[in-house]
């Protein structure tokens, strides 16, 4: 039961390490599915940078004595679940890139509300170089869903659109 500040930091280091374990296990299942060969490379390249962010999250709980695994992050197995469903709903094309998108992006901003809590948890602790290596991951998740927006206006949603039926 976690009764104080740094029970609830370990519980949420667990929790964030979970999910991006998580993540990280679905995007080859992404990039598969994907059509888009800009989105492929989105996913596999966010599949490195998600690499480097278990390993920060892995040396902030080193440096805390926390031991990283734990529950596992339930938030996280919907996300996934709920990207398995479409991947199994829709045909492959563009509409299922766009809600690949559409699912990737709710990961993204569960991921930048879990580090925001956290900086704002060490923070609080005095413990600047954790906040520090976790900013870096904050700000590479805001890039990702910068991103994935980006790739959504510009190309996915443009072609998705080309799926409706002409108007009389």
């Amino acid at each position: 039961m976690a009764e104080t500040i740094q029970d609830l930091l370990e519980l949420s280091l667990q929790d964030t390490y979970s999910a991006e374990n998580q993540i990280l296990a679905a995007l080859p299942e992404l990039e598969d599915a994907a059509t888009s060969p800009k989105l492929k490379q989105a996913f596999r390249e966010h599949r490195e940078q998600t690499e480097r962010q278990v390993e920060r999250l892995e040396e902030v709980c080193e440096m805390l004595g926390i031991e990283p695994d734990g529950e596992s992050c339930a938030a996280m197995e919907g996300l996934v679940e709920e990207a398995d469903d479409l991947m199994e709903e829709l045909e492959e094309g563009p509409v299922l890139d766009a809600a690949l998108i559409g699912a990737a992006q709710k990961v993204e901003h569960y991921e930048m509300a879990a580090y925001g809590t956290l900086c704002s948890m060490l923070k609080s602790m005095g413990q600047t170089k954790a906040v520090d290596l976790l900013l870096q991951t904050l700000k590479e998740e805001k890039d990702t869903d910068a991103l994935l927006t980006q790739l959504a206006e510009q190309e996915v949603n443009p072609a998705a659109m080309q799926t409706l039926p002409a108007k009389e």
